[in-house]
């Protein structure tokens, strides 16, 4: 029996319920009749639930996801996704643009900054914090400072805590050659082709085209992937980021945003509403801002002129000032520049936000990304580090926080070679010709597209 990850509206709805409250929703009533009828749980860590429910249970679930998205929001006024709506409470929103152009050998960190991140938190991800915690104490790596590896660790340990399933063979110490296919490499790779394509001038419909011809559906997860089966039942963007999506504020969009920095450096504002026009496809409200702020942030970086804590400014001055995103990165910040020990800051942002939010959604997630390059001061280990050792989605905020960190960097002799060795300078991957492409050439095609007129 094939079930489909990230589709089936059974498994849909109670992922659903859990945004609706989140986005100030009330579904007390629709959960009521969901749980009357003898509806599941949403999966808690895979995208299906393993049995098929009855045809009643899926009707009713379609039904009820379409009454869910009609529910009025008491956060509509400070949470909107329409970009004037958005830019209109910024008060810091950023002007003028830097004359300075990337350094190709800072957007070549970056790259390797930003595959090292998520090669290590590859194996473990979807692991819980203490699983975390005790497969790297158990091999003399905690505090994190290198690699995971299965030498040392007990046999009862990894059954309890195994490593992920479809990474363990290719991003443990012990196993890594070259830098193995992941969806937080293959969206830059997609976004350098969008570039190549159609410009800074790009469309959201652009970017739905590009998908349609160069992503397979099964590459996707979650909101792409629900926004992937809406443009092929001809719903168009930006509705595709809401019908029966209810991962609209998860990740997703936030890991498709370094390219936009890369590509404006020195250009904040120019860099957020590029990542606005890529991520309306999928995200709304706090899931576009997460993207905005990751690019904007990193376009202040792409500079070679500000520090980490500078750039993380600049990043929350484009994410409206009443939202949820807002508050998680002051939050953040504080925790991180107060707190010495930082598996203190991390079991408070997990006593904050663990409870509510899933552990894919993009505000816990942005804020422990946060929390990892503020503690550690934007340096490459430290950031990368923290970010995984925090747990949640451990490959993409050890992309993200890599990819920040080996900006500011500078160059790849800046990050320690126990890093920079294992990757080869060659990245795996199903997106166009771009297998086997080394870090060094795909830093001198983002160059061009960030010096283009």
């Amino acid at each position: 029996m094939l079930r489909l990850t990230w589709v089936q509206p059974e498994d849909l709805l109670g992922h659903e319920l859990r945004q609706a409250r989140l986005d100030g929703r009330e579904p007390a009533a629709v959960e009521a009749r969901w749980r009357a009828a003898g509806g599941p749980d949403a999966p808690e860590r895979a995208g299906a639930s393993p049995h098929r429910v009855s045809r009643y249970l899926r009707l009713l679930a379609e039904d009820l996801l379409d009454e869910l998205a009609d529910l009025p929001s008491r956060f509509a006024d400070d949470e909107p996704t329409d970009l004037a709506r958005i830019r209109s409470q910024c008060p810091d929103w950023p002007t003028g643009r830097s004359a300075t152009a990337p350094d190709p050998r800072a957007l070549e960190a970056a790259w390797l900054g930003r595959a090292i991140g998520c090669l290590l938190g590859k194996p473990v991800e979807k692991l819980p914090l203490d699983g975390i915690r005790a497969l790297a104490r158990a091999a003399g790596n905690w505090p994190l400072t290198t690699w995971f590896t299965a030498r040392g660790v007990p046999d009862d340990l990894l059954a309890t805590h195994p490593w992920n399933r479809r990474s363990a063979a290719t991003s443990l110490a012990e196993n890594i050659d070259g830098m193995p296919e992941d969806d937080d490499l293959n969206y830059p790779l997609l976004n350098l082709l969008l570039l190549q394509r159609h410009g800074r001038t790009f469309t959201t419909d652009d970017v739905a085209r590009l998908w349609l011809d160069e992503l397979p559906p099964g590459r996707t997860f979650t909101a792409e992937r629900v926004a992937h089966r809406n443009l092929l039942c001809g719903i168009e963007p930006p509705h595709t980021a809401r019908h029966r999506n209810p991962f609209r504020e998860w990740i997703g969009a936030l890991i498709r945003a370094d390219m936009h920095g890369w590509s404006n450096p020195g250009d904040p504002a120019a860099a957020a509403e590029q990542a606005h026009r890529d991520a309306v496809l999928t995200h709304t409200a706090n899931g576009v801002y997460a993207a905005m702020f990751a690019a904007a942030a990193i376009a202040a970086a792409a500079t070679g002129t500000h520090d980490v804590h500078a750039c993380l400014r600049t990043g929350r001055a484009v994410v409206p000032a009443r939202s949820r995103l807002a508050k998680a990165i002051d939050h953040a910040v504080r925790l991180a520049t107060a707190t010495d020990d930082f598996d203190d800051v991390v079991d408070e942002l997990h006593a904050v936000h663990g409870q509510t939010h899933h552990w894919v959604h993009a505000v816990p997630n942005t804020a422990l990304t946060v929390a990892a390059l503020t503690h550690a001061g934007g340096d490459f280990t430290g950031s990368v580090c923290r970010a995984v050792s925090g747990g949640w989605d451990t490959d993409s905020n050890g992309a993200t926080a890599g990819g920040i960190a080996g900006l500011l960097a500078g160059s790849p002799g800046a990050l320690p070679d126990r890093w920079r060795a294992p990757l080869k300078n060659r990245l795996a991957t199903t997106v166009a010709d771009f297998d086997g492409t080394g870090f060094d050439t795909l830093a001198h095609l983002t160059h061009l597209e960030a010096t283009r007129p």
